[in-house]
């Protein structure tokens, strides 16, 4: 064989995974059609952050007299700051590239296809083919964004990935989907101004979440960025012209200058020939794998979106290491399952382990424990006092089993309670854990000793 491990696709799975093998000891190459990094650095989570860190300055800026801070009017320039996007993708393109270089990976820039379950052929841009051979090969192509056949094609509708790409920002825009991905660029857009509409299906947005927590998102959402909610009802006679498109959501007519659809994720398996290796895939289009990222061909693992597992990147590049240190070492260790979930909205969400509403769902005997940003010194001294955090802890073990986060810095904040859901910590461990003072991470001990009604920065329970 020509590797010992090749990995198809190189993104937030598919380049960790190359990396943890030539660490290994493994020969490896990683084989990538469009752009080191993948949806994640080039057209997801590192674009969508860098234009909400923007949105999130100029918010600031807004609001700049409430610090005793006087200035002018600010003006967006959005050229610039797709610049800045840009640039900050091209950066960790060429860490990535010199992450594997220095690592002694093989790049293999173009399409890989399946000629059987150890050949590999690699389509490049100028139409030659390169066959190599793996012992193991890993599977990491990803996911895109889903478009359902009813929404027109217009210039005017778009997804994620053409939306990040816009030299300017519309108006007004209409956002179909009220997902993680739609609230998160609904929020960037109506924090530089745009205004905003969201129509959602289910009967709200951000059903992953509990509803007290979503309802700090969607307070946000309506008095501070004035966006519009419309839940319960499908889009429908979508209709595009050369200058608005405008659709129907129940007994509401809607119009914007640009309509984002973003729906949910499908799996990417075009090129691939996966046929051709015996791996089988499911009636949904995804891979089938087991708890060790096996494919039902034993020398084939699949990791990431494409393997129908949780669509994170965090949760791909654990996958990626075990996957690894299985082929390499014959390490059965099952994959993580305590996975965070970050959401960049405005103010931050943030959630791991189980909800008050699966638990309720699951029969489970629970304490919960709340804590309100707003009585915390650093809070105030920062202006940012929005949201809260609450704790759920199994009743007859005091074991945290799962927290959830709405307010400033969110999503770094549930780190710690990551930690104390994977390393089964209880309430009372938590709160008598010392936290530095005045922090925003102080929050997390206030909320445990508010779980067992001992909190002496709280009103006592009623």
């Amino acid at each position: 064989m020509d590797f010992d491990v090749i990995v198809i696709g190189a993104g937030p799975g598919g380049y960790p995974a190359a990396i943890k093998a030539a660490q290994l000891g493994a020969k490896t190459a990683i084989i990538e059609r469009e752009w080191l990094g993948g949806t994640c650095l080039n057209c997801g989570c590192i674009p969508t952050k860098t234009l909400i860190a923007g949105a999130e300055v100029y918010q600031k800026i807004l609001h700049a007299e409430s610090f005793g801070i006087t200035v002018g009017k600010p003006e967006i320039d959005y050229t610039a700051m797709k610049k800045r996007k840009d640039d900050v993708i091209q950066t960790q393109q060429n860490g990535i590239a010199y992450l594997l270089k220095s690592h002694g990976v093989t790049l293999f820039e173009g399409t890989g296809s399946f000629k059987d379950a150890n050949t590999i052929a690699v389509k490049k841009a100028d139409g030659s083919t390169e066959k190599i051979t793996g012992k193991n090969i890993i599977i990491a192509t990803g996911s895109t964004s889903t478009v359902p056949g009813f929404i027109p094609k217009h210039d005017r509708i778009v997804e994620s990935r053409a939306f990040l790409e816009l030299d300017e920002l519309p108006e007004t825009l209409m956002v179909l989907g009220g997902g993680y991905i739609g609230s998160e660029l609904a929020c960037m857009a109506a924090g530089l101004g745009v205004k905003v509409t969201i129509v959602e299906l289910l009967p709200d947005i951000l059903m992953l979440l509990d509803k007290d927590i979503r309802n700090v998102v969607k307070k946000h959402m309506k008095s501070e960025l004035g966006m519009t909610l419309l839940t319960g009802d499908a889009m429908q006679d979508i209709v595009a012209t050369d200058d608005k498109v405008t659709a129907k959501a129940g007994d509401k007519t809607i119009e914007a200058d640009m309509l984002l659809v973003s729906i949910g994720r499908s799996p990417v398996l075009d090129g691939l020939n996966i046929e051709a290796a015996g791996v089988t895939v499911n009636e949904r289009g995804y891979v089938e794998v087991d708890e060790l990222s096996r494919t039902n061909v034993p020398n084939i693992y699949c990791i990431g979106d494409v393997s129908g597992r949780m669509q994170l990147a965090h949760a791909a590049t654990s996958q990626a290491m075990y996957a690894c240190e299985h082929i390499m070492k014959g390490e059965e260790k099952i994959e993580e399952v305590v996975i965070p979930g970050v959401i960049f909205t405005s103010p931050e969400v943030a959630l791991v382990g189980l909800t008050e509403d699966e638990c309720k769902k699951l029969g489970r005997n629970i304490n919960v424990g709340k804590f309100q940003f707003k009585p915390l010194g650093k809070a105030q001294a920062a202006n940012e006092t929005e949201g809260f955090v609450k704790i759920i802890a199994d009743k007859d073990s005091d074991i945290i089993i799962g927290a959830q986060c709405a307010g400033p810095h969110a999503t770094d904040l549930i780190s710690e309670m990551v930690i104390a859901v994977r390393e089964e910590l209880t309430a009372e461990e938590l709160g008598n854990t010392v936290h530095a003072h005045p922090t925003f991470a102080e929050i997390w001990m206030e909320c445990a000793h508010a779980l067992h009604k001992g909190c002496v920065h709280a009103p006592p329970a009623r």
